[in-house]
C-alpha cells in the first residue's frame, strides 16, 4: 500500500502549495474590491458553475492606431481585468475557487491596426499573475478590433469563469 506523503519525515510540499491565494495575490498587487450597487444590467450572471461577465470598459478613451500606443492599450486592458475581478468578487464573494475559462477582448482600433492580441495581453497578464499562467489562469481568448466601443473607451473585455 502506498504511504501518504505526510508520513515521510522530511516531506517537502510540492511547489506552489504554500503560495498565496488568488484573493491575496490580487490585493498584494494593489487591486481594491468595493461593493457595487445593482445597475440596469447584471455585471455578472451565474449559471450552473459558470460566472459570465458583461463587458467592462476602460476609463481610457481613444483609438489604437490613431494616438494610443500598444502599451497604453495594454494598460487599458489591465484596467478592464481589474474591473472584471471586482464584479466577480461582488458576485462570488472572493477571487478564490475560480478558473478563468475565456476572454473576449474588444479593441477600439483603426482599420490599419493589427496588434489587438498584444493589447489584450494586458488583461491576460493580470489574470496570469493572479491565477497562474498554467492551471486556473490558463484560458482561451479572442482579441478583436472594433470601429467604435461604447463611450469611446479604448478597450472592452468580457470573461467567463468556472466556479470550482
Amino acid at each position: 500500500m502506498p504511504r501518504l506523503a505526510s508520513s515521510f519525515p522530511h516531506f517537502i510540499p510540492p511547489t506552489g502549495s504554500l503560495t498565496m491565494t488568488p484573493q491575496e495575490i490580487a490585493e498584494s498587487l494593489g487591486l481594491k474590491f468595493t461593493k457595487q450597487e445593482p445597475g440596469y444590467l447584471a455585471m455578472v450572471v451565474r449559471t450552473g458553475n459558470l460566472l459570465i461577465t458583461s463587458g467592462h470598459v476602460s476609463d481610457m478613451k481613444g483609438k489604437l492606431g490613431a494616438g494610443l500606443t500598444v502599451e497604453q492599450g495594454q494598460a487599458a486592458a489591465r484596467e478592464c481585468a481589474a474591473k472584471i475581478l471586482n464584479s466577480v468578487w461582488n458576485a462570488h464573494g472572493s477571487l478564490n475557487g475560480l478558473k478563468v475559462l475565456k476572454l473576449l477582448g474588444c479593441v477600439n482600433s483603426t482599420l490599419e491596426f493589427h496588434e489587438q492580441h498584444l493589447v489584450v495581453n494586458g488583461c491576460s497578464d493580470l489574470l496570469h499573475q493572479i491565477y497562474g499562467k498554467t492551471g486556473n489562469g490558463f484560458h482561451a481568448r479572442s482579441a478583436l478590433g472594433f470601429a467604435q466601443i461604447p463611450t469611446g473607451s479604448a478597450v472592452e473585455v468580457e470573461a467567463i469563469f468556472e466556479v470550482l
